[in-house]
């Protein structure tokens, strides 16, 4: 590819879409500044006009996978409809579908080591996404008295945490291994068993 130096058209987004092929392809530490950009088809002193570093650019491709990752959320949930429980169950669904849809986001999210705390715009973005998740669970558990519900930002947590799980183990596994069950299945039963332990939703929900 030929060098194009500073006439790229959208360098900073052009390095961002590198970054996130490679990381796909060969994981968050598996390429280097300047393997993103000779796939941006420009030098690697051009990369520095829009990037500290190779963890500046992990960490705007981070920092874009979790607006997406908001964004698809928010309209999984759906402003609780068409119940509270369908609609947390649903998040737990995108959280799947994300994973699918933008593995090197997801990847750089969740499996590059980024630190939040260093990337303040990551770190809102971030937040976002689990403002949604703790607002879910908020509304499903609304119905149980405020001293003997659960911290929604637990709960919610455990389910991120099971949605990463599932993501891990059979979503985004290694070629050829198979899920006992359709991952959404396994998903939503473990959400369900959970929630039902906790007194959230009734036993026949």
């Amino acid at each position: 590819m030929a060098k194009q130096g500073y006439h790229h058209g959208n360098l900073r987004q052009a390095l961002v879409e590198a970054a996130l092929t490679l990381i796909e392809s060969q994981g968050p530490q598996g390429f280097t500044l300047s393997d993103a950009a000779k796939s941006a088809g420009v030098t690697p002193a051009a990369v520095y006009r829009h990037f500290a570093g190779r963890e500046d650019l992990i960490g705007e491709c981070a920092r874009q996978g979790f607006e997406i990752f908001a964004d698809l959320m928010d309209h999984a949930y759906d402003d609780g409809k068409p119940t509270a429980l369908r609609a947390f169950e649903a998040t737990g669904r995108a959280y799947l579908a994300f994973a699918r849809r933008f593995p090197g986001h997801y990847m750089a999210m969740f499996e590059s080591g980024i630190s939040l705390n260093a990337h303040p715009d990551l770190a809102r973005a971030a937040e976002r996404a689990r403002a949604v998740f703790n607002r879910a669970a908020d509304a499903l558990s609304k119905h149980i008295p405020a001293d003997k519900r659960p911290p929604a930002s637990m709960f919610s947590a455990h389910v991120w945490a099971m949605s990463h799980g599932v993501v891990e183990l059979y979503t985004r596994s290694a070629p050829g291994a198979r899920a006992p069950f359709p991952p959404e299945e396994l998903l939503e039963t473990g959400i369900g068993i959970y929630l039902r332990g906790l007194g959230l939703v009734p036993a026949d929900a």
